[in-house]
């Protein structure tokens, strides 16, 4: 009889990656310019090239490989800017020795099979800052070959864009990986001893199954279907030999093991009850403090690649007659966290009147253009004027209530006049008591 060999995956790889990808670019990055102008033509170029796609994969390429690599091209018979997510397996940066440490030259290299000619090609695209190099690097049927002439690129500088996770290029579970393995161990192990208790060898004790193996292979079947055995005497007895695993040691190294892996990866377990309930938003930031910090990482690290996105989209528009002026592009990043709208616009009410009406506005989550925003409220209170008349007539007072008041005051002074004086020169007049 094999024993079983179950081999479970509790894919907590996975879930760390899918989590801090998901609190790390949640939400799409937005842009604002510092200077003077617009940035509607470089936002519609980011649109058509589906960069919040792009950085979504890059994320997760970060955190998997520690590393990930963005590819700008124009698109084929149109003039535009494309841009996609490499396989960070098959792509590699070369830099040179100086402290500054300046790409020279990015290489993406692939395999190409032709199952019609049974052929495979291993090829390499290399670019340099101006030029772009075709190379075929082994193939089956021509050897090695190079592309006699390089190709310009005409963006400005090498279109392959190098993002890390952090300074070592490490995933977000890579030193993890062990303690995964032995999760998985553990678990599979535990499937294992069930599946033993099930298929476990009968052993009996002062009797024996039948005299014959003819009659023991029958008794072995009739045992089998009805699952009774009547044993001889009072000394006679039967019980299953078996390895049982102490099931109390077990959970305990499962759990240790399984805080560990996400202690030591600074990712939280979003399953774990200490996230049950209506937390606060202060409360969540202390339990996301260590996903904080390495998002914060990835944050600078990706910001040094968009610095280079931008430059190529600025310069191609550029040739466009489009001018920008990249340095001045700033990325935005927010965390992709539930909002406590409660707590929000709470925070929104204290402060009202301490800040401008459009930095109250940004802080609601909902609300993605908060000029946008004001301009729509500004519009909403013009028009609710209009269509209320009664609040909208003129304070001044009627020409004839006006004349009356004039006479009437022209009256008072005209009977002070003819008051006789007192010693001092004053008009003399009643006083009132």
């Amino acid at each position: 009889m094999n024993a079983p060999n179950y081999k479970t995956v509790a894919n907590h790889a996975k879930d760390i990656a899918d989590t801090a990808t998901g609190y790390f670019m949640g939400n799409p990055i937005k842009y604002n310019n510092t200077a003077d102008g617009d940035i509607d033509e470089l936002l519609t170029a980011f649109d058509g090239a589906e960069i919040d796609q792009v950085d979504a994969q890059n994320a997760l390429n970060m955190a998997i490989y520690g590393r990930a690599y963005e590819y700008i091209y124009a698109k084929e018979g149109m003039a535009e800017l494309d841009s996609t997510s490499i396989d960070p397996e098959n792509t590699f940066m070369v830099y040179d020795d100086s402290i500054e440490r300046k790409p020279l030259f990015a290489v993406y290299y692939y395999e190409v099979k032709d199952d019609t000619k049974d052929t495979t090609k291993h090829q390499a695209e290399v670019f340099t800052e101006n030029l772009h190099y075709h190379m075929v690097l082994r193939s089956t049927d021509s050897g090695t070959t190079q592309s006699e002439e390089a190709t310009p690129h005409n963006l400005g500088q090498i279109p392959i864009i190098e993002y890390r996770n952090n300074h070592f290029a490490i995933g977000d579970y890579e030193q993890q990986i062990s303690l995964i393995d032995a999760y998985n161990s553990l678990m599979g192990n535990r499937v294992n001893d069930k599946e033993q208790a099930v298929e476990s060898i009968l052993v009996l004790y002062g009797t024996q199954l039948a005299d014959t193996p003819e009659d023991a292979k029958v008794a072995m079947k009739i045992l089998s279907e009805e699952g009774l055995l009547e044993l001889p005497g009072d000394s006679a007895r039967a019980e299953f030999l078996k390895n049982t695993l102490d099931e109390s040691a077990t959970e305990i190294l499962r759990t240790a093991l399984k805080e560990d892996i996400y202690t030591f990866s600074h990712v939280p377990n979003l399953t774990d009850e200490n996230f049950a309930g209506n937390t606060s938003g202060v409360a969540m930031e202390f339990k996301l403090m260590g996903l904080e910090m390495i998002t914060k990482t990835k944050e600078a690290n990706y910001k040094r690649g968009l610095r280079q996105r931008i430059a190529i989209f600025a310069h191609y528009l550029g040739m466009k007659q489009i001018a920008l002026e990249s340095h001045s592009i700033v990325p935005q990043f927010s965390r992709g966290l539930p909002k406590n709208l409660l707590e929000i616009s709470q925070i929104v009410n204290n402060l009202e009147g301490k800040v401008t009406n459009r930095q109250l506005i940004s802080l609601l989550p909902f609300v993605e253009d908060p000029d946008a925003e004001l301009e729509a409220l500004e519009e909403e209170k013009k028009k609710n004027m209009e269509d209320m008349p009664m609040f909208n007539q003129d304070n001044t007072k009627p020409e004839d209530e006006v004349e009356d008041e004039e006479s009437g005051v022209l009256g008072e002074e005209e009977s002070q006049s003819d008051l006789p004086a007192d010693g001092q020169g004053r008009k003399a007049g009643r006083s009132v008591r």
